[in-house]
């Protein structure tokens, strides 16, 4: 008896669609950088002031160790603004997770009107709501706590209610069927399904706020910002490094305990 012949099967459809959205892209990002079509890229303006970036880079690499102790009360200050633009924001945040998402909001006109709220909200950057608000509550912290609370909510609603839409819906529609109200049903059921997320972007927001704190110092809004703003304007590149080295240290113990707790809770 002869084995049955091999059959080769057809070759999968779609591969070319890989590459041919990579020259799609590839095509786009030409013709931006042509000059009086799009942003007109100069690469030889590198070559031709690659000495005075060398300058600054030299300055950087010589860090001021000297003015750490200034330094000492603008950062705890930043990390008081982002412990406490992550905590507001994320207490603000939680509802309003639930009402913007379809399988805890089944009313399309609110759900409707929270999102279009928090697309206005994404659409201003945190910078710039930090010096709309200095100028109506003055210099300081509290312009900036208040930006970074702003901030907070736009990120944590949008991620978490997205994985909210995209969770089981099962057991809320079973809650339905029981006769539960919406609100037992998200305190009962939705509720207990997104602590996860919620906990997750609430830490991830959390180093976002120690970044974006150091800089709304720039406008006035605290922290780190106003000492930032004062060594660059007398061009100390060398106590501008140490403040660098100290932001990075920040983040790294912040990033390490976030990664830590986000294992535990997964």
């Amino acid at each position: 008896m002869s084995a049955p012949a091999l059959v080769v099967p057809p070759r999968p459809r779609g591969r070319a669609v890989p590459w041919l959205v990579a020259g799609i892209v590839t095509a786009i990002t030409v013709v931006t950088c042509l000059p009086g079509i799009g942003v007109g890229l100069d690469l030889s303006g590198i070559a031709r002031n690659w000495q005075h970036g060398a300058d600054k880079v030299l300055g950087l690499l010589q860090p001021d160790w000297t003015f750490f102790p200034r330094t000492i009360a603008p950062l705890l200050e930043t990390l008081q603004m982002a412990v406490i633009g992550t905590a507001v924001g994320a207490a603000l945040s939680l509802p309003l997770s639930l009402w913007a998402a379809r399988p805890t909001n089944p009313r399309p006109v609110l759900r409707g009107a929270v999102r279009a709220m928090l697309n206005i909200v994404r659409s201003v950057p945190d910078l710039l709501s930090a010096a709309i608000l200095v100028a109506m509550v003055g210099v300081g912290a509290l312009p900036g706590i208040l930006a970074l609370v702003i901030f907070n909510v736009g990120i944590i609603v949008k991620l978490v209610s997205e994985q909210i839409d995209a969770m089981d819906t099962g057991p809320l529609e079973a809650g339905r069927a029981a006769g539960g109200t919406q609100l037992q049903i998200n305190r009962a059921l939705a509720l207990p399904d997104t602590w996860p997320a919620f906990a997750a972007q609430t830490l991830y927001v959390l180093e976002l706020n120690v970044r974006a704190s150091t800089v709304l110092g720039l406008v006035g809004a605290g922290g780190m910002g106003l000492i930032i703003d004062a060594v660059r304007t007398f061009y100390r590149y060398d106590q501008l490094s140490l403040i660098i080295l100290e932001i990075l240290v920040v983040v790294l113990v912040i990033d390490a305990a976030s990664s830590a707790l986000r294992r535990r809770l997964a």
